[in-house]
């Protein structure tokens, strides 16, 4: 999907929720540590149904890897996909079932005055935290490196 129709599914989605803004930028993300849940997950699974054989041991981390994910995500008090949009003025989060789909929830929605970005590159994912300077309080998201996900033009947008 291109960032042209991401941008776009963000930007009807606030128009839905009374808000007029012109987003610059959208991409998908997840909270902070879904990926890290789903190889966490993965492994004590694997583990113990490694302990009846092979059958168990896949049967086990496949479903140690969603238990871990769903598990992080709840922990982390945000939907486990989000479409983030960037305006001039301020950065959006909105809960979305998969980057095609139109999101449904306004999850956040945070002044970019004020506001201190951090990445953390990763392996296989890019760590964003967005960071109240005021309050010290945070947002942390990850946005995977797959191209599709649009996430590196928001986290280029934001620095």
């Amino acid at each position: 999907m291109s960032e042209g129709k991401m941008v776009e599914l963000v930007q009807d989605a606030l128009r839905d929720h009374g808000v007029d803004d012109e987003i610059l930028a959208a991409g998908q993300f997840s909270p902070r540590g879904h990926t890290g849940g789903l190889f966490v997950g993965g492994m004590i699974g694997g583990e113990v149904g490694g302990r009846i054989g092979e059958l168990g041991d896949a049967i086990g981390v496949a479903a140690g890897s969603i238990a871990g994910q769903h598990a992080s995500d709840r922990a982390s008090g945000l939907p486990a996909m989000m479409l983030v949009g960037v305006s001039a003025t301020t950065v959006y989060g909105l809960a979305a079932a998969t980057r095609r789909s139109q999101p449904t929830e306004l999850v956040f929605r945070v002044p970019r005055s004020g506001l201190s970005v951090k990445v953390h590159q990763r392996v296989n994912v890019r760590a964003l935290e967005l960071i109240d300077e005021a309050t010290g309080s945070r947002i942390e998201l990850e946005g995977n490196r797959l191209p599709v996900t649009h996430s590196k033009n928001v986290i280029d947008l934001l620095r």
